[in-house]
């Protein structure tokens, strides 16, 4: 792992800026760079993963039906968009946007965690009610009560879902 320190952070123009590089051989997937900055003044965070060899643009679509599935290895590059249409959620790319390696429970935990925040600070009480029972659904997913379907789709080729039962189709570039 490369990491250089007291970097000018982009957001408060101090020199608190990590910059993160590492290289992770992944099974079934390849060789991948990871990418990331962290800022200790601000909390200013960015991340990517970039595949080393030149991969495909692709959507992977896989159903998740019981608690065993929450251990299947996810990688999302900035570039993509993830869907989940049975709990009408989806997280498209832009600047704001990370990369990461994680599994099926910790990309739930990323939605999870939106929800709470929305849910805590909201005075809506339309919205927390709502908000309730999107975590109460997520809860059932994670449990294997409730099957879903979850979509990655990546232009840039660099994600993927590395299982048995993922259904991969080439994306026109």
């Amino acid at each position: 792992m490369e990491r250089i320190e007291h970097q000018l952070c982009p957001v408060c123009r101090q020199n608190t800026l990590s910059l993160i590089q590492d290289e992770k051989d992944i099974p079934n997937f390849g060789t991948a760079l990871i990418f990331a900055m962290n800022c200790s003044s601000c909390l200013y965070h960015q991340a990517d993963v970039e595949a080393t060899e030149e991969k495909q643009p692709a959507r992977y679509t896989i159903e998740i039906n019981s608690e065993k599935d929450m251990k299947i290895h996810v990688i999302k590059s900035s570039s993509a968009t993830i869907k989940i249409p049975q709990l009408k959620m989806s997280v498209t790319p832009g600047p704001a946007s990370d990369g990461y390696i994680s599994n099926i429970e910790g990309l739930l935990d990323r939605f999870k965690e939106v929800i709470e925040s929305e849910r805590d600070t909201t005075e809506d009480e339309e919205v927390k009610k709502k908000a309730k029972n999107l975590l109460k659904k997520i809860w059932k997913v994670k449990l294997g009560d409730i099957p879903i379907k979850i979509i990655i789709e990546d232009p840039s080729g660099n994600s993927a879902i590395l299982s048995e039962k993922v259904i991969v189709e080439r994306l026109k570039k």
